[in-house]
C-alpha cells in the first residue's frame, strides 16, 4: 500500500507538470480562450474547497470558507476560475505547517457597471510566507523560492496571473517570511441567471447509487486505459461493454437492440475511426441517434470540448477519469434526456 501511494503521488506530480507546461504554452500562444456560462460562484468556491478539506484535516489545519455574496450566479469561465482557486488554495494548504490556519474569504463589492458584480476572493494563510525580495518574481515562469522538501513546477502562479489577466481582473500579494501570505483577486463578472442554477441543482439531487444497473458502451483502444476504466465503472455498479475502436463502437450500436446502452463513453483518439467520426455515424442511425455520448480525452482544453459538442457529443471528461466528475456529468445528461 505504501508503494502504491508513492506511485500514485509520483503519477499525479508528473500529470501536474505536463498539464502546467501545456497550459502555459497554450496561454502564451493565444490559443486559450474564455468560454463563459452562467455559474454559481458559491458552488465553484465550495467545490474546490471541498477537494482540499481532507488535506487540511490531515495537517490539522483550520480551514474556513467565508461568503458575503448578494448575486451568486455570474457569467464566467468555470474551468479557469476553478483552476485559479485550485492553485491558490492548494498552495496555501501545502505551504502552511501543521496546526496552521487557511481562510478563503469571498465578498461581493460595490460595482459601478450596470449588470455586473465586483467579486473579491482572498486566500489567507499562516504558512511559511515569502521573502520580500522574492515577491516581485513570483509570477515569473519556473521561479520558486527555496522551500525545503516541498515540490512544485514553478508554473502555478504564472498561470494564475495570466488567467486573471485574461478575465480583466487583478491579483495582489501580501506576504511575510514565516508569517503567512494573503492573495487577493478582484474581478468584475457579468451577473447570471439565478433561476437557471436553481433548476440545475434540483436536477442533480439524486442518489449516488442512481447509476447502478445502467449499461455503458466503452470505446477505448488502449488496453491498459480500458482495463482501468472498466474496473472503475463496474465498481459503480455499471455493466460495461467494450469496443476497441470507433468502427467497433458503431457496429455494436447497430447490431444491438434499441435501449441496449444507456450511454457511451467515447475515446477521441482511436485507430480505424476516431471518436468524432464514430459519434457522427451513431447520430445518423435512426431510433438510436439519441444515445448520450460522453467524450474521453487526455486533452482538457476548451477548444477540444467545443469540437466534441460540435460533433454531436453530450459531454466531455478529461483523462485520467475522475469518477465523481464523470458520475455527476452522466446523471445530469440522463436527467436532461429523460426530461426532453
Amino acid at each position: 500500500m505504501d508503494y502504491q501511494k508513492k506511485i500514485e503521488q509520483s503519477g499525479n506530480l508528473l500529470l501536474s507538470i505536463i498539464n502546467d507546461v501545456l497550459n502555459m504554452a497554450r496561454i502564451e500562444s493565444g490559443k486559450s480562450v474564455l468560454v463563459e456560462s452562467s455559474e454559481s460562484i458559491v458552488d465553484m468556491v465550495e467545490e474546490v474547497s471541498n477537494v482540499f478539506g481532507a488535506m487540511a484535516k490531515e495537517k490539522e489545519i483550520v480551514f474556513d470558507t467565508k461568503m458575503d455574496i448578494k448575486h451568486k450566479q455570474v457569467l464566467c469561465d468555470c474551468t479557469k476560475v476553478k483552476e485559479i482557486l485550485v492553485n491558490l488554495i492548494g498552495n496555501a494548504i501545502k505551504y502552511t505547517p501543521n496546526g496552521g490556519h487557511v481562510t478563503v474569504d469571498v465578498k461581493e463589492l460595490e460595482c459601478s457597471k450596470e449588470g455586473y458584480g465586483t467579486y473579491q476572493i482572498q486566500i489567507i494563510d499562516t504558512g511559511i510566507g515569502m521573502s520580500e525580495s522574492f515577491i516581485p518574481t513570483l509570477f515569473d515562469p519556473f521561479t520558486r523560492e527555496a522551500t525545503g522538501d516541498i515540490i512544485g513546477t514553478g508554473l502555478g502562479m504564472p498561470i494564475v496571473k495570466k488567467l486573471v489577466d485574461m478575465m480583466g481582473g487583478t491579483i495582489d500579494v501580501e506576504s511575510k517570511l514565516g508569517k503567512g501570505s494573503t492573495f487577493t483577486i478582484t474581478i468584475d463578472h457579468k451577473l447570471g441567471n439565478e433561476e437557471k442554477n436553481k433548476v440545475k441543482q434540483e436536477n442533480l439531487v439524486v442518489s449516488k447509487h442512481s447509476l447502478e444497473g445502467k449499461h455503458v458502451l466503452l470505446a477505448e483502444d488502449n488496453e491498459l486505459n480500458a482495463e482501468f476504466a472498466k474496473i472503475i465503472l463496474e465498481d459503480c455498479g455499471l455493466h460495461v461493454d467494450l469496443a476497441r475502436d470507433g468502427f467497433q463502437c458503431v457496429s455494436k450500436v447497430i447490431q444491438n437492440p434499441v435501449g441496449s446502452y444507456d450511454f457511451i463513453l467515447m475515446d477521441i483518439q482511436m485507430p480505424n475511426m476516431n471518436g468524432y467520426l464514430a459519434t457522427q455515424k451513431i447520430r445518423a442511425i435512426p431510433e438510436k441517434n439519441t444515445i448520450p455520448i460522453i467524450a474521453m480525452s487526455a486533452n482538457a482544453f476548451d477548444e477540444d470540448k467545443k469540437q466534441a459538442l460540435k460533433s454531436g457529443m453530450n459531454g466531455y471528461i478529461s483523462k485520467p477519469i475522475d469518477m465523481d466528475k464523470l458520475q455527476s456529468q452522466i446523471i445530469e445528461i440522463l436527467k436532461e434526456k429523460a426530461g426532453s
